[in-house]
């Protein structure tokens, strides 16, 4: 190591996985491909060029178990960080150390060579990521059957999309064993099935593994990570929990799009709030219904072919979507009412069956959900060859135009201790159209809104 060289820092205790301190990162732009040569010539005696500072003085730890989400606009240097500390490039000034293996899922496609076939770029990718060709060769069936790619595997990947792409680099990281895992933006891309599987993995990946990843997606960084930091201009503007950095960074946004003008609203006091009759229709419905702001929904059929996970001594047997009158529907409006229903049988007996669901987005976020549990205080016994039908009545909400998926549970014991039987991540699927003006993650149906006049100052 040379004099003028830093050495790499030490980590700040034996949970920190990643440290980066003081990091900075500048690129230089010329005006004419001469003025490179002659800047490489005088060195600092002349400036030939114009500097961008992408980066500049950033530092944080990372724990071990720990998931981080980076936020910021485009040009904020997200990007440029995930590359620092994955290894790709080296910063002006300061330093990133980390403990363990890191796998890095960075631009869609990086580490891959377009004219190679998907099976060679497995090779090339896992090596990258530190897996010698004998690990690799133990591994390949493995790696080729999650990417689900089929015969394209022997295609030249400048044929693949980029769902393909995203799906073959994400199957190598997924078996390189990595302690530390950075992701880029790239699952941003890809069909809703595969991105369930994806936010499956990175779900358990946390339970003991250390995450850090860019996204737009405030719903997915508030609900998924424990903390969030907020890079403005290559600075650190914010680093927190999720949830404040994520309010803090929208609240901002929101008041540039409005010319700054937001402010701070006082609470209101109880004896300002007034109860509000309940209505079980939006008052809304028929103008939105005759309207482009109609929310439609497919419900896709029920595969009972699909096994799931559990211990199987309660089995899901049918999974549906019915009107208010009881008739099995595939197509639903936000506002309607409809129900849920789950047949059951019993394989053996339990002391108490338990049975619920949750409604998720294409990232697996749970969006809404409930379970029988609280609803028979008693328990509910059942007996081998027993069946039961659990049914679930609600209204359904505005969605944006996306897919989502009802998952459904059954356990036995309590809502704090369950014992799953039988759990279905993806028992029906539900792809929603139109929707345009619902706000946030679930829009509720309305039963008034009102605006009135209370005082008129003529």
């Amino acid at each position: 190591m040379s004099s003028d060289q830093k050495p790499e820092p030490l980590l700040a205790n034996d949970e920190a996985m990643v440290q980066v301190e003081s990091l900075s990162k500048c690129y230089r732009s010329y005006d004419q491909p001469i003025n490179r040569l002659v800047q490489s010539l005088w060195g600092g005696r002349a400036r030939y060029s114009q500097e961008f500072w992408a980066l500049r003085d950033v530092s944080f730890s990372l724990q071990k178990g720990e998931t981080m989400g980076i936020v910021g606009r485009n040009g904020s240097g997200k990007s440029t960080l995930l590359q620092i500390i994955a290894g790709t490039l080296k910063p002006t000034s300061g330093s990133s150390a980390s403990r363990g293996k890191v796998a890095a899922l960075l631009e869609l496609g990086s580490g891959f060579n377009p004219d190679f076939t998907g099976r060679q770029n497995v090779y090339l990718n896992a090596s990258i990521l530190g897996l010698s060709r004998d690990e690799t060769n133990t591994r390949i069936e493995s790696i080729l059957a999650y990417a689900e790619i089929g015969e394209f595997i022997d295609q030249p990947v400048r044929k693949y999309s980029t769902g393909m792409v995203m799906r073959l680099a994400f199957a190598v990281v997924v078996h390189v064993d990595a302690e530390v895992l950075i992701i880029d933006e790239a699952l941003a891309v890809g069909d809703a099935f595969f991105m369930q599987k994806c936010m499956r993995y990175l779900n358990k990946f946390r339970e003991h593994g250390t995450l850090l990843f860019v996204s737009h997606d405030a719903g997915a960084v508030t609900s998924f990570c424990d903390r969030a930091l907020w890079l403005d201009a290559g600075r650190v503007k914010m680093i927190d929990g999720a949830k404040s950095v994520m309010e803090a960074y929208m609240e901002e946004t929101m008041g540039e799009r409005q010319g700054n003008k937001l402010r701070p609203l006082p609470d209101k006091s109880d004896a300002q709030i007034a109860l509000r009759q309940v209505r079980k229709f939006d008052c809304r419905q028929d103008i939105i219904d005759r309207s482009q702001l109609r929310n439609d929904f497919q419900i896709f059929p029920f595969d009972p072919a699909i096994g799931g996970i559990g211990q199987g001594i309660l089995e899901i047997l049918d999974v549906a979507l019915l009107n208010a009158q009881g008739r099995p529907i595939h197509m639903a409006l936000a506002g309607e009412e409809v129900i849920l229903e789950v047949e059951i049988v019993a394989n053996g007996a339990v002391e108490n069956l338990i049975a619920g669901f949750y409604l998720k987005n294409k990232h697996g976020q749970l969006l809404f959900g409930d379970n029988t549990f609280l609803c028979h205080p008693e328990g509910i016994a059942a007996a081998q060859g027993d069946k039961f039908v659990a049914r679930f009545n609600f209204t359904m909400p505005r969605l944006g135009a996306a897919d989502y998926f009802i998952t459904v549970g059954l356990a036995e014991g309590t809502q704090e201790n369950p014992v799953v039987q039988h759990w279905k991540h993806e028992a029906l699927r539900i792809t929603a159209t139109g929707g345009g003006f619902a706000s946030g993650l679930v829009g509720l149906p309305m039963h008034q809104i009102e605006l009135r006049r209370t005082h008129d100052n003529a």
